[in-house]
């Protein structure tokens, strides 16, 4: 039991479950595109880059002893030699692909329009801006402590991830313009509204530190009840339209449509039982869970 308890704690706690995630998401949109799969290591790549990420913010726990009620820091100040051993691991491939990247698809950088350099700069720009420095344990400008900023910052970099860099790898492989497509643009407006209801439900978990510290996350301002009903479900409305409009563009089949609504369905049954305080292990496996889930119904309505 202990051991099923310290690889599931591995998983969650290492953010190598948002790897998984984020794989999923990506191969999700290569279905809902229609457009043949990228290469393993365009996933690997995804993979990597996603545990490093969200791996940096808690490095500085690693070095301090946190406090006990913490147990996210907690496995990270007993794990150290593991965390680091795992990013030098997973920057070392990251690298290497970089290489690669660079190596095979380098003629074909000519191909990609000047709009494609300025979205990836964007979301390299976002993704800094939630870290707001090298050291986001100290960062006085971190984006990660604005309340109302931070989950559509976060779902941005994770809809440019997930939504437009697997079809940049396609668009470089095969010298095509697929990256601007309605189709494209509304699956990445849906999967960045998807996930900003997430990481608004996330900072559940945090409503008192949050409070405490005057941070004024959507929790904080207008409490429980007023985020479902204020932001979560009608956000959740907004999203699945552009699933509409997606559907619409394809010409999906009715099934196909039911298929990929389950997600937002239980995104709202998920949000109205946040009213009982829950684990750091449950925000992660069933929050963070909807992004699988989502992936997992999208990929299962192209192939049913």
């Amino acid at each position: 039991m202990r051991y099923w308890l310290n690889s599931i704690r591995f998983i969650f706690f290492g953010n190598y479950f948002y790897g998984i995630c984020a794989v999923a998401l990506s191969i999700e949109t290569a279905y809902q595109q229609a457009i043949p799969l990228n290469s393993a290591l365009c996933y690997l790549f995804i993979f990597a880059i996603t545990v490093l990420y969200y791996t940096h913010a808690y490095l500085h726990h690693s070095h301090n002893t946190p406090p006990v009620h913490h147990a996210r820091a907690n496995w990270y100040y007993k794990n150290q030699k593991l965390v680091f051993a795992s990013q030098l691991l997973l920057t070392g491939i990251s690298f290497f692909l970089v290489l690669i990247f660079l190596n095979g698809l380098q003629p074909h950088f000519k191909y990609l329009p000047i709009q494609t350099w300025l979205l990836l700069l964007l979301a390299l720009l976002a993704l800094g801006m939630y870290y707001g420095g090298w050291n986001p344990g100290k960062s006085g400008i971190s984006l990660r402590h604005t309340g109302w900023l931070k989950p559509l910052v976060i779902a941005f970099a994770w809809a440019c991830c997930v939504s437009f860099l697997p079809m940049v790898f396609y668009d470089l492989s095969n010298k095509s313009s697929r990256t601007y497509s309605w189709v494209t643009l509304f699956l990445f407006i849906k999967n960045w509204l998807y996930i900003s209801v997430l990481c608004v439900l996330f900072d559940i978990k945090d409503y008192a530190t949050d409070a405490n510290q005057a941070l004024k996350t959507y929790v904080v301002q207008y409490g429980l009840r007023k985020t479902i009903f204020n932001f979560v479900i009608p956000v959740c409305v907004l999203a699945h339209c552009f699933l509409l409009l997606t559907a619409y563009s394809r010409g999906f089949h009715a099934s196909r449509i039911i298929f990929n609504t389950i997600p937002f369905i239980l995104l709202i049954i998920v949000a109205w039982s946040m009213h009982r305080r829950k684990s750091i292990l449950y925000y992660l496996a069933v929050i963070d869970g909807l992004m699988l889930i989502k992936a997992l119904c999208g990929i299962a309505g192209s192939l049913f």
